[in-house]
């Protein structure tokens, strides 16, 4: 009689279902804030902004040169020079028939001009000049609103505020934007053998490599992290932890304690105190992941091995977490196809991840390699790779010179 695989058993459920009552489940943070404008990179806009001003604010020279009536360049006589116009420093009077303005870049069109001709393209003798090329009509001059007219819409609530996005608002004047607060996101791992890293260790005892990760890829999305620290494998603890997260948190992430060992308590306090979604997903690494609510408060329950946690939080957590920040989720992970180098084995049953290095070989194809052993525990292929090999749940294995899909690591892994 055959065996029933355990990847296969009922209660499994397809990452992508998994994913998406993640999404379905959660919203942005109540609450916003005012920053200043330099203080906004990464946060998210409450309230769409629009701009007070024109950009440019005036018809401007795009190029070093001269101011001109367009009409006047039909009798082929010297142009009269008659004063400058320097960005700051504006000519005050009028370009009339037969004369010309020296014109800096940025500086504002003067009154009656209506084409710049670049200086490389001038002779200029004493008080007058002469043109040396074609001309047309219009040349060289930024439009008073064409980057963005007066009233217009900047950016829509829900942007994430980029660098270059800053360089537009600070250039329509707005000082200070209204951003969502940050979500408050409460952390501990779990686990009797657990030590902080750089204390000694014990026979049996190791560190506590998955919330020192989950530290620093929170930091990476900008959210705030009320961090509990290392519990003991105790019910009592972790369910005062759990209570406390509930209260002062927008969103709990634990380490550990969700499969089913004697001391695995997280998943049993959680039953007790809220409701989980639901437990266990179709994924490898990563199988045993949590998910439900304490009091209202969403709860991420990552397992303990160190790869599985962090692939799970990546491929789960992350997504519901950029949902709670206000992002809007694209609809799936960035993919790729790659042909594959090496053969990979694999059992229908679970989306498998595996760890992988891709690169463009010196025939422009996209390669991709799987890196070391692919255990859940070995962290060297993950801090190696620089993208995941996605084999789909039904998919067996697949053989060197297949095309694959493959995720790209982005932010917080990449």
């Amino acid at each position: 009689m055959p065996t029933t695989d355990c990847c296969s058993q009922p209660g499994l459920m397809p990452i992508e279902n998994a994913r998406e009552k993640l999404l379905q489940a959660l919203s942005p943070v109540h609450g916003t804030e005012t920053l200043p404008l330099v203080q906004a990179a990464g946060r998210v806009l409450a309230e769409e902004v629009s701009s007070s001003v024109n950009l440019p604010p005036c018809d401007n020279s795009a190029m070093d040169g001269y101011a001109l009536r367009f009409e006047d360049l039909a009798s082929g006589l010297p142009l009269e020079l008659i004063g400058k116009s320097f960005a700051g420093a504006p000519f005050d009077g009028v370009v009339n028939p037969g004369t010309c303005v020296r014109i800096m870049t940025g500086a504002a069109l003067p009154a009656g001009a209506d084409t710049v001709v670049m200086q490389e393209n001038v002779a200029a003798q004493d008080e007058s000049i002469r043109i040396t090329c074609e001309v047309r009509p219009g040349d060289h001059i930024r439009r008073c609103g064409e980057d963005v007219p007066e009233g217009s819409i900047l950016l829509k609530a829900g942007a994430r505020i980029s660098v270059a996005h800053i360089a537009l608002l600070a250039a329509a004047g707005a000082g200070t934007v209204t951003v969502l607060r940050k979500p408050v996101i409460a952390l501990f791992s779990t686990g009797d053998e657990l030590r902080q890293p750089g204390e000694a260790l014990a026979k049996g005892d190791i560190y506590d490599s998955n919330r020192i990760a989950l530290l620093a890829a929170l930091a990476q999305m900008d959210l705030q992290v009320l961090d509990l620290g290392i519990l003991p494998d105790s019910k009592q603890a972790i369910t005062d932890a759990l209570r406390r997260a509930a209260q002062e948190a927008d969103a709990i992430i634990t380490s550990g304690g969700v499969s089913v060992g004697e001391a695995d308590y997280t998943r049993e306090v959680l039953e007790e105190l809220g409701d989980i979604g639901f437990w266990k997903v179709a994924m490898k690494p990563g199988k045993p992941f949590a998910f439900g609510f304490l009091q209202g408060t969403p709860f991420f329950g990552l397992p303990g091995n160190p790869v599985s946690a962090l692939v799970t939080f990546y491929q789960l957590a992350v997504p519901a977490l950029h949902v709670m920040q206000g992002d809007q989720w694209n609809g799936g992970p960035h993919t790729l196809q790659a042909k594959l180098l090496q053969p990979l084995k694999k059992k229908p049953g679970r989306t498998d991840f595996q760890r992988g290095v891709y690169h463009t070989d010196d025939n422009g194809v996209l390669v991709v390699e799987p890196v070391g052993t692919q255990g859940s525990h070995i962290l060297t292929g993950l801090a190696t790779a620089n993208c995941f090999i996605v084999l789909a749940q039904e998919s067996g294995s697949v053989e060197a010179g297949e095309q694959v899909v493959i995720e790209p690591l982005g932010v917080p892994l990449g």
